[in-house]
């Protein structure tokens, strides 16, 4: 296995998996950096794995869903004091997710995701997406 030097950023998917206007966050679990907050789910991607390989690990270790599709990058953000790069990537499923490495689960509206403690880089996500949603109107 190749040690990416210190410097380089890890690459984590977040799947922007959504149901109409809903969007599907997980919680952290307690003992994890950033425990207790709320996140879209996913994890880092491996050496060389692309974005839907990583998806399908991701969601079906995470979820136990099987991906369907991945799209493009929506917004890649640098988390704060990590050396993780997090890519908002849109995520579509087949059946219905259920917590197997998160505290719990919920479909949520934008709005409804901002009421929620989210993790820094998630919020960043959804603060994007609802300024993009305000400035089309």
């Amino acid at each position: 296995m190749v040690t990416p030097p210190v410097d380089s950023p890890i690459r984590v998917l977040a799947a922007v998996v959504r149901d109409g206007s809903r969007y599907l966050i997980c919680q952290r679990p307690p003992h994890q950096r950033h425990g207790g907050l709320w996140e879209f789910p996913g994890g880092k991607l491996e050496p060389r794995e692309s974005l839907l390989d990583a998806a399908r690990r991701e969601m079906r270790e995470e979820l136990g869903v099987a991906v369907t599709g991945v799209g493009e990058i929506l917004l890649a953000v640098a988390d704060a004091g990590s050396p993780f790069v997090i890519e908002f990537v849109p995520v579509e499923i087949a059946g219905d997710p259920v917590c197997l490495e998160h505290s719990a689960l919920e479909w949520r509206t934008l709005d409804e995701c901002m009421a929620r403690e989210l993790a820094p880089s998630d919020r960043r996500f959804v603060e994007s997406l609802l300024a993009d949603v305000k400035g089309s109107v």
